[in-house]
């Protein structure tokens, strides 16, 4: 992608009101676009963040047995009602059309998988089940902040498993527990992700979240120093000890959540009257887990975790390109690298614009590609290579960085 080509420009400021620093750095690298108070356009890079993130995440769902569905978002009054949500859920957006019916626009989606799954799950035989959309998501947030973190709409993962028994469902969240730290390994926060129990509210005595370690974070977590499992604050005083190994010398932390995963048990199939036979011919209440990430928030997150004070310092495997390829000065040479570049297969954003090199080595700094090549006539017919993450600049044969990425 040649830079001077692409939709967006970078920008030296951002909105007044935005505070978080994922806001700060997204916005001004020309990743998202504030449209409003909560609510964001994804753009070009943005996109392609999000799509890698997506991919991870669909790959690790449908290992785990997941198959893939997408929902409304716009959804039936009477479903809601049946569950008794519909004016007990402050965060619910309500529309009405012209004819005065009401609809819900969706912050979850127990109220449809239900409905749906009866129409297909029919007996013992076709338990167990499990699907998963990405979606878009919409939540009264009346305070939205933390730019992306929190949003009015946003994109999110679910997944929705069904079960016979309760030692299956059992089986089938731990899979989901090992399917979501592959996920947050693979997208390059593995080791500042802690598992946290928080309060299962209404379903269970525990759910549990999965919480990345920021300065900035929304939430306060108490980590143990033993196995690395991790309390939330709203249930830290009836569980002050670890629950996973019982230590109690447990350190607190700053932190944003990522992920979550409830056994949600038969709250849903009750209220539709979901049941199954078993193969004794008995009546049996289909059991419930549902598995959420939130894709902008990971995004942000990952933002939040992974920066420096000139930008953004994206893992390799979300970046929207693999390299940054700068033309300081040397036009046909760059040329040349990015199409051996490009034929080898790698992502390569080429800055070809009649910018400064003071502009090009900021905007690459901002936008956080994990390897910068130079192409200038002090390089010659090499390149120079610079780590993201790294301040140590080496030039380098264009077949050595080859070599070296392999």
């Amino acid at each position: 992608m040649r830079q001077s080509e692409l939709f967006t420009k970078t920008l030296k400021s951002v909105p007044k009101d935005e505070e978080s620093i994922n806001a700060k750095l997204l916005i001004r690298a020309g990743y998202i676009d504030k449209l409003m108070s909560g609510v964001y356009t994804l753009l070009p890079l943005g996109q392609k963040v999000i799509k890698k993130i997506e991919d991870i995440i669909r790959e690790e769902m449908v290992a785990l047995g997941g198959q893939e569905i997408y929902m409304p978002a716009l959804q039936p009054k009477e479903n809601w009602e049946t569950t008794d949500r519909w004016d007990s859920l402050d965060i619910l957006f309500k529309v009405t059309d012209a004819s005065k019916r009401q609809f819900a626009l969706g912050p979850t989606h127990e109220e449809i998988v239900v409905p749906l799954a009866q129409k297909f799950i029919n007996s013992y035989r076709d338990l167990p089940k499990a699907v998963f959309q990405f979606q878009n998501k919409f939540r009264m947030e009346l305070r939205a902040k933390s730019g992306i973190l929190r949003a009015r709409e946003f994109l999110m993962k679910d997944l929705y498993s069904f079960h016979l028994s309760e030692d299956d469902l059992d089986k089938f969240y731990e899979r989901a527990v090992s399917a979501y730290k592959n996920i947050f390994n693979r997208v390059g926060i593995g080791d500042i992700t802690h598992f946290t129990y928080a309060s299962g509210g209404t379903f269970s005595k525990y759910s549990h979240e999965f919480q990345t370690i920021t300065p900035d974070g929304e939430d306060t977590i108490y980590i143990c120093n033993q196995c690395s499992t991790a309390v939330n604050k709203e249930i830290k005083d009836e569980t002050p000890a670890c629950p996973q190994c019982g230590r109690v010398d447990l350190k607190e932390a700053k932190a944003v959540e990522v992920g979550n995963i409830f056994k949600l048990k038969t709250k849903f199939t009750d209220a539709f009257k979901m049941t199954v036979k078993n193969e004794q011919s008995e009546e049996k209440q289909v059991l419930m887990g549902c598995y959420g990430i939130g894709i902008g928030r990971l995004m942000g997150t990952i933002v939040e975790a992974s920066h420096d004070d000139q930008g953004i310092i994206w893992p390799e495997a979300v970046a929207p390109f693999k390299i940054h390829l700068l033309s300081i000065g040397s036009e046909s040479r760059a040329e040349e690298v990015y199409k051996q570049l490009t034929d080898a297969g790698l992502e390569v954003l080429f800055d070809d614009r009649s910018a400064s090199p003071g502009e090009k080595f900021a905007d690459a700094d901002l936008i956080g590609l994990p390897y910068r090549l130079v192409i200038s006539p002090k390089t010659g017919q090499r390149v120079e290579f610079k780590d993201r993450k790294s301040d140590n600049v080496e030039i380098l044969e264009v077949e050595e960085f080859l070599e070296r990425l392999k």
